[in-house]
């Protein structure tokens, strides 16, 4: 798998990430639980390591901590999730639970969700990370009526992370808000690249173009990931989804080489076509 580098670190990692938001939250259900054991596999036999989550995706921080405590897989996963409240009080108590979800002494990124109560919660993060317990420092938003508080935040405060929805669909990123990160070395962390399904709707029934070999895609699926990670600013992609043979469908977009500039454009102009 094709990796990127964290720019304020240098740190390598597999562009094809996981994501866990409804996928992962399923509670005590031991046949679903069984099933998410295979994506997690998935995710590792294809090189890929990065994984999202959050408390306010219901049990997904939990199952996921279960899981990765029964497969034996901490010291190969790279874990990423958020806080989602307000005041600063609560903000530390909800991270604290966070660990203990995910039944883990460190956290490689720790992100504020959606900037909610940021200030509040920065100080947090910052002792968190000199104390060694947090590598990295991120925040996250949905909508793209934020880009320009987003952009907004990052350039008032040093953060490591921004996570950003990115795909086929939504491609606002594109115009400010992914340069900017590129030229002040924050890693970028795409997600809902496939639209919450709609890139598949719009797709269904129809053929992939007969270039799309050519830029190293068996799928649709891969099509649209591919997209996503080919933008220079994108460190990597977090696909959600609770089937080990999509993941390995999703991990193989992460393969080398990427879409080039001239292909990507290409992409784009198919997609508009549809």
């Amino acid at each position: 798998m094709s990796t990127r580098r964290v720019p304020s670190s240098g740190e390598e990692i597999p562009v094809i990430g996981m994501g866990t938001s409804d996928t992962f939250d399923v509670g005590g259900d031991a046949m679903k639980r069984t099933g998410l054991q295979g994506v997690l596999r998935g995710l590792v036999e294809a090189g890929g390591r990065v994984i999202d989550t959050s408390p306010m995706y219901g049990s997904a921080e939990s199952v996921l901590g279960d899981l990765i405590d029964d497969l034996h897989l901490g010291p190969k996963l790279w874990l990423a999730t958020k806080v989602w409240t307000r005041g600063r009080e609560a903000g530390a108590r909800q991270i604290e639970e966070s660990f203990a979800r995910l039944r883990t002494k460190k956290l490689d990124l720790l992100q504020i969700h959606n900037l909610l109560d940021w200030r509040e919660h920065l100080p947090t993060l910052r002792a968190l990370q000199e104390e060694g317990r947090v590598r990295y420092l991120g925040i996250t938003h949905y909508r793209a009526d934020a880009h320009a508080e987003l952009e907004r935040v990052l350039a008032e405060q040093k953060f490591d992370w921004l996570q950003v929805n990115h795909s086929l669909a939504e491609r606002e990123a594109e115009d400010r808000l992914l340069p900017f990160c590129r030229d002040r070395g924050i890693a970028v962390m795409a997600n809902r690249p496939f639209a919450d399904g709609a890139l598949f709707a719009r797709v269904r029934g129809q053929p992939l173009p007969g270039w799309a070999e050519e830029i190293g895609c068996s799928s649709w699926g891969q099509f649209f990931l591919r997209f996503v990670i080919s933008h220079p600013a994108v460190t990597c992609v977090i696909p959600a989804t609770s089937k080990p043979q999509h993941m390995i469908d999703n991990a193989a977009a992460g393969q080398a080489p990427l879409p080039d500039e001239r292909q990507r454009r290409r992409m784009a102009e198919y997609w508009q076509s549809l």
